[in-house]
């Protein structure tokens, strides 16, 4: 584990410093975790409630938390637990399916003001919201974040081989869509 985060959670163990230390933890690791929400369900104010949720939990279990992984592991999978589930709710309470080309997250991108179909950043990101959750959560993963497949496998709790021929899936598939659109 990095040095750096053995000391802030030493620093988290103690009282007087619990408060202090949380808030050290917050801010060097929000945004990574932002975005890596952001990438699996698009919209900012999800992202944010999410995060939020995702912060409480973290307030809740890190006195529990067993340092057997790096301490980032541990808050992107919670990351990672907290957007499945949030879209696992909204596919229940849309009844539609998220890939779908009419509507969900694909037309959350294709809504923003600066989408351009022609614009090869537009159709990378139509592309991967039309992937599979696992896929696009991987994808993302390992082409935004460059997290090496040993550390995925610790936050999704699946092997290596999984994850790589997730990735490879993933990538065919957008490069078919952004050949074909």
């Amino acid at each position: 584990m990095q040095s750096d985060d053995i000391e802030l959670l030493n620093r988290f163990k103690q009282p007087e410093q619990k408060e202090k230390a949380f808030t050290d933890i917050i801010k060097k690791y929000q945004e990574k975790l932002y975005w890596h929400i952001r990438r699996m369900v698009i919209d900012h104010e999800d992202t944010n409630d999410i995060l939020q949720n995702m912060f409480i939990k973290v307030w809740k279990g890190l006195e529990n938390f067993r340092e057997d992984s790096q301490l980032y592991t541990w808050l992107y999978r919670i990351a990672t637990n907290e957007c499945l589930t949030y879209l696992e709710q909204k596919k229940r309470r849309t009844s539609v399916s998220l890939g779908d080309d009419d509507t969900g997250l694909a037309n959350k991108i294709k809504a923003d003001e600066g989408f351009d179909i022609k614009k090869l950043e537009w159709k990378l990101q139509v592309a991967i919201q039309q992937l599979p959750e696992k896929q696009r959560l991987v994808f993302n993963l390992r082409y935004y974040d460059e997290m090496p497949y040993e550390e995925m496998s610790k936050i999704l709790d699946t092997s290596q081989g999984a994850l790589k021929a997730s990735y490879h899936h993933a990538a065919r598939k957008i490069e078919d869509f952004i050949l074909n659109h």
